[in-house]
């Protein structure tokens, strides 16, 4: 019997309990390892519509939007109208989000080392060429 799934399931389950131990350790609250994808969009690539957030993080723009809508509340996150079009609202990354920037880095880079510490470069680059083909 194969057990792909079921290790994919606890290696993401596992990864999502040290994200949230890791935020909770550097002091940032209410964030879940949901919002990752969004911030880490918005750190890197600046002001964005929701259209093109849900399109880089693969996510649909009803899911996209209640996390942008948690985001906002806790203040990560801003809406502003465009100027030129009204009916497009962009989402841009507020001062509060900036601040966490580096604690967001050491989070994925331990992360990171967390998945990886058992595995050679190579294999490193065998599994995430499989996890991709499987995705496929």
């Amino acid at each position: 019997m194969k057990k792909t799934l079921s290790l994919i399931s606890r290696i993401h389950e596992k990864g999502n309990r040290f994200i949230i131990e890791q935020l909770n350790e550097n002091g940032i609250e209410g964030l879940a390892p949901s919002h990752g994808d969004i911030l880490a969009f918005l750190l890197y690539n600046g002001k964005s519509t929701m259209k093109e957030i849900a399109n880089k993080i693969h996510r649909t723009k009803p899911t996209v939007t209640i996390l942008i809508d948690k985001l906002e509340k806790q203040g990560f996150i801003k809406r502003e109208k465009s100027g030129e079009d009204s009916r497009i609202t962009y989402i841009l990354i507020t001062e509060k989000a900036k601040k966490f920037k580096p604690v967001f880095e050491k989070i994925s880079n331990n992360l990171n080392y967390m998945l990886h510490q058992n595995l050679s470069a190579e294999e490193t680059d065998i599994l995430e060429e499989l996890l991709g083909k499987m995705l496929k």
